[in-house]
């Protein structure tokens, strides 16, 4: 089974670390909430039990999710263990993912040279080595996904799974997300 830990650190932005596990978890992925203590706390005062708490095993998962939020995203670039597994991560072909000001931690494991990639503005300023693709709301190249912040959340979790060979189409149908988009797009658009 496809096993997905999901990387909290003090700070984290609660609806990008936990759209994604909501969704993966609904695709039936073997989904971890893997935080940097036992229970960490989110940039809007939530605080969430993790199933795990980061250690080195952290390198046998399949995909590794890093949410953003602050000062979460600087908490995990700072920490030894979760930079080390993104790069064991990458170069052994697994998948690596981040939101928002997450992929400031991709840029700190040397894994965006040459990339492109989205992330939450003002961020680029941290990140010298990718492209960065401003408009975009998801990006994938290769074995990365990138998203913009956490209005992309559930396009970041969609795209997740479809990465993962899930069926993305089934889950955002279940939650009625396309359906609500549709009606959204139509009661925006002008009256002719």
């Amino acid at each position: 089974m496809v096993k997905v830990a999901v990387i909290l650190a003090p700070g984290f932005e609660e609806m990008e670390a936990l759209a994604p596990v909501d969704l993966l978890r609904r695709a039936n992925f073997d989904v971890d909430l893997v935080g940097l203590e036992e229970e960490v706390t989110g940039s809007h005062g939530i605080t969430v039990k993790a199933d795990k708490v980061i250690s080195p095993s952290l390198k046998t998962y399949d995909l590794i999710v890093i949410p953003g939020g602050q000062p979460g995203a600087d908490n995990l670039k700072n920490n030894e263990i979760v930079i080390d597994s993104l790069k064991f991560a990458y170069a052994n072909g697994n998948n690596v993912a981040a939101i928002c000001a997450g992929p400031i931690v991709l840029e700190k494991a040397g894994l965006l040279t040459g990339k492109n990639y989205v992330s939450f503005p003002g961020t680029e300023t941290e990140i010298k080595n990718g492209h960065r693709q401003a408009e975009a709301i998801v990006v994938r190249d290769g074995n990365i996904i990138t998203a913009r912040g956490a209005g992309a959340s559930y396009e970041f979790s969609l795209a997740l799974i479809e990465m993962l060979g899930g069926d993305a189409d089934e889950i955002s149908d279940s939650i009625q997300y396309t359906n609500v988009l549709n009606e959204h797009i139509q009661k925006s658009s002008p009256k002719e």
